[in-house]
């Protein structure tokens, strides 16, 4: 993924974000957030979604490698 993680985001847990991210769906769909609001709230949202996607993405790379190494150990 290409798209820049702010720092405050970047710095949070795969938990944080998925936390923050659970809080931010759940204002955007009760509503009676105004319209800027509610932009900034999806914005901050995408990106606490790809974070989580990357650290997602991170683990499944580091278990293709530890499956790689025990497969090269047992040869």
């Amino acid at each position: 993924m290409t798209e820049q993680i702010p720092e405050d985001i970047a710095k949070l847990s795969y938990e944080q974000a998925r936390e923050e991210l659970m809080t931010v769906v759940n204002q955007l769909e009760t509503g009676g957030v105004p319209l800027e609001a509610s932009l900034a709230l999806w914005e901050r949202g995408e990106a606490l979604a790809a974070h989580c996607e990357n650290w997602l993405n991170g683990v499944s790379e580091r278990l293709d490698q530890a499956r790689r190494r025990v497969e090269n150990s047992a040869d």
